[in-house]
Order: C-alpha cells, then structure tokens, then sequence
C-alpha cells in the first residue's frame, strides 16, 4: 500500500536538471512530493500544496541534492505531468 496523495502523471526532467541533480536524491524527492513531502518551500506554498490536493491546482515542492543544488518539483493542476528542474530552469 502507497501513501500517494495525487497522480504524478508523466514525469519529466529539464535537460538542466538531468545533466546536475543526484539521480537518487532526484528519485527520492520524488517520492516525497508524492507523499505530501513538500520539502523546503515555504510556509504559504506548503499551505497552497495542501489545499491544491483538493482542489486540483498546481503543487510545488523545494529540494535539495547531496551537493547543496536546490531544485523544484512541480506537477501541474490536472495531474498530467510533473518536473523536476533547477529554479533557472523556470
């Protein structure tokens, strides 16, 4: 049994992201967002994530990799798809 919160959708990372990140500490972010984890982002997007989940709005989650390089997970408000880059790559 999952303690998935919402569908992902595809998952997508910037050429950016893929070419910096740890693969692993990508992958377990990942698992994060998905659980409700939404990192390190801030009080009024944390607040944002929780009501999107029902109401079906874009979520957002802050991590960061092994070697301090912060980067975002976002997945779009109809659960299509979701990325994962680096804060430049918005």
């Amino acid at each position: 049994m999952n303690n998935y919160k919402f569908p992902l959708g595809s998952i997508y990372f910037t050429t950016n992201a893929a070419d910096t990140l740890n693969n692993a500490d990508a992958t377990n972010a990942l698992q994060r967002h998905v659980c409700g984890d939404w990192g390190e982002c801030a009080l009024e997007d944390r607040q944002s994530n929780e009501e999107g989940i029902l109401d079906g709005d874009r979520l957002f989650s802050v991590y960061w990799d092994r070697n301090d390089i912060k980067f975002w997970i976002i997945t779009e408000a109809d659960r299509s798809s979701t990325t994962i880059l680096l804060p430049e790559d918005y």
